[in-house]
């Protein structure tokens, strides 16, 4: 299902976000993590200009209205080309445009975008200029501390200076250095150290603009000790991993009063979603891979992702292999509700 325009968007809270991750936060994805959490802001995958402008656009662009709030993360370094793309992204009805300034992958920087265009910070300028001036949406920038031996204070700041002077308000930091040679991109998101005080000397520096910290956050806890600084907190993997450590956060981030769901209600409100998908065509595992982790570290866990991942591939897997995964878990497990602060072990 596509997203409708919509008429009253309000602009989206960056308190507590999940990060863009590729083959990870798809639409599926993201209606499944809407399940635990209403407020948190979602991301798509980073979307490259080309796979918009030349290939299968609503595949790349189409969402569902539940998602909201979402942004979309495009993957480019020519202005004209993001510009249009914001334009469409606007007409889909996106709550923000962000462009990807992180990621090392080589295929990436062939293409002259993700966390090499920190070499560059006048195209980055130049691009958010031109994407601003086409919607009224926010533009924000997610990039990294550094990259290469680019990565002194002074050339961070130089980069959000001159980023800064092309309107961007809001900027997403991964506070790791990224190599663009001789690591993988799984290795740059774990080897080079985790550098908290330079994320935190950048808002110090910049008062006026929205820093949002991104990289190793875990669970909660660890995002409410963030907060006594930043603007807000994107959770990468663990939001992914560990899913219901997202439950809480409307609760305890964002101050809403309404308690968490349990792990059996969002696996019940993700099932006419399921359900619509499969009538469409698609495979029950290409819901269901995100779910696998929602009952990390607790009884019945291993049940759940073995029939799931055993029995959802097949043709023709249906709802009946969710309800039979659901068989195995207690219901003490399914029914809980808390304040979970803490994730649990993978």
């Amino acid at each position: 299902m596509s997203a409708v325009s919509c008429t009253t968007q309000t602009l989206p809270a960056h308190r507590l976000s999940v990060a863009p991750m590729m083959d990870w936060t798809d639409r599926h994805c993201r209606v499944f993590h809407r399940t635990l959490t209403r407020r948190t802001l979602l991301y798509t995958e980073m979307v490259t200009t080309g796979a918009i402008l030349h290939g299968d656009r609503e595949r790349h662009l189409g969402f569902n209205r539940v998602e909201h709030p979402v942004a979309l993360q495009l993957g480019g370094s020519d202005p004209a080309a993001l510009a249009e793309c914001t334009r469409m992204a606007e007409d889909y009805g996106y709550d923000e445009i962000n462009l990807n300034c992180g990621c090392p992958s080589d295929r990436v920087s062939s293409g002259s975008f993700g966390a090499c265009l920190m070499g560059t910070p006048d195209v980055v300028a130049r691009a958010v200029e031109a994407m601003r001036g086409v919607t009224r949406l926010p533009v924000t920038v997610k990039h990294r501390i550094g990259i290469d031996d680019l990565d002194s204070y002074e050339h961070l700041t130089r980069f959000v200076r001159t980023v800064e002077a092309a309107g961007c308000q809001t900027f997403i930091v991964h506070a790791r250095k990224a190599w663009l040679s001789g690591l993988s991109p799984k290795e740059n998101r774990e080897i080079p150290p985790l550098r908290y005080e330079v994320v935190e000397q950048l808002k110090a520096d910049f008062p006026h603009l929205t820093v949002v910290l991104n990289g190793g956050v875990l669970d909660l806890r660890q995002a409410q000790g963030a907060l006594n600084w930043a603007d807000g907190v994107m959770i990468g993997r663990a939001a992914y991993q560990t899913p219901y450590v997202l439950a809480a956060a409307d609760h305890e981030i964002f101050g809403e009063a309404a308690v968490p769901v349990t792990r059996r209600e969002a696996i019940e409100a993700f099932l006419p979603y399921v359900a619509g998908q499969l009538a469409a065509g698609q495979p029950l595992n290409r819901m269901m891979k995100h779910t696998l982790g929602l009952f990390a570290g607790q009884p019945g866990a291993r049940h759940w992702k073995r029939t799931l991942s055993e029995q959802g591939h097949r043709d023709g897997a249906g709802l009946e292999v969710v309800r039979a995964a659901l068989e195995g878990v207690p219901a003490e497990v399914l029914d809980a509700r808390g304040a979970l602060t803490e994730a649990q072990p993978a």
